[in-house]
């Protein structure tokens, strides 16, 4: 059985939007980081967070994995309380403490994973939501890669911008935009200057 969980900080940024209008006003701005794994889009994700907050920006960050993992599992063969709640049987486990609050969801045949757009729904608004994963989302997205392998562009006109550490004149056919994957500054200046987000 997989799951799917959420975890909301206290002392966090509220998050984000909707591809559809109806959640436009709350969240404007949604964009992917996809490449294969190992290309380095956590690590860029990473870096770039601490300079779009900086801005007074409020990020949410939706991640995608193939991984089936857990956040109360057993440590040093000592269950978690949540844990034992949903190996009972609880459909759904809810804990809350002073500086965050997690919601897990059991998934099966019935209760599948939900869907990017109501990942979405599930946030609170913020200015930007940051996607890791779900490349062959309806979304504009920035494409990472380290090394010569297919690209999502040009046949995916929604990436808006491919980082590497190549150089630009690596690649058979034009970018739409090349950044240098190394200089996460570099990237994140153009995500804000794309999607006017300067404050």
């Amino acid at each position: 059985m997989s799951w799917t969980y959420r975890v909301v900080s206290n002392h966090s940024y509220n998050l984000l939007h909707s591809i559809h209008s109806e959640h436009t006003m709350r969240c404007p701005h949604v964009l992917g980081i996809v490449g294969y794994s190992g290309s380095g889009k956590t690590t860029l994700i990473e870096a770039m967070l601490p300079l779009l907050c900086t801005r007074g920006l409020r990020v949410a960050l939706i991640k995608h994995t193939h991984k089936d993992v857990d956040v109360d599992k057993p440590i040093d063969g000592k269950a978690k309380d949540t844990w034992r709640h949903r190996k009972a049987g609880a459909q759904q486990v809810l804990l809350v403490a002073p500086k965050r609050w997690v919601h897990i969801n059991e998934l099966d045949e019935l209760h599948p994973p939900p869907t990017l757009e109501e990942q979405l729904d599930l946030l609170a608004p913020c200015d930007l939501v940051l996607v890791e994963g779900f490349k062959f989302a309806q979304i504009p997205k920035i494409e990472i890669t380290r090394k010569l392998e297919p690209l999502l562009y040009p046949a995916d006109s929604r990436v808006i911008a491919v980082a590497s550490t190549l150089g630009q004149e690596a690649f058979a056919k034009k970018v739409p935009h090349y950044l240098n994957l190394d200089e996460p500054a570099e990237v994140a200046a153009f995500i804000l200057q794309r999607l006017g987000l300067h404050k």
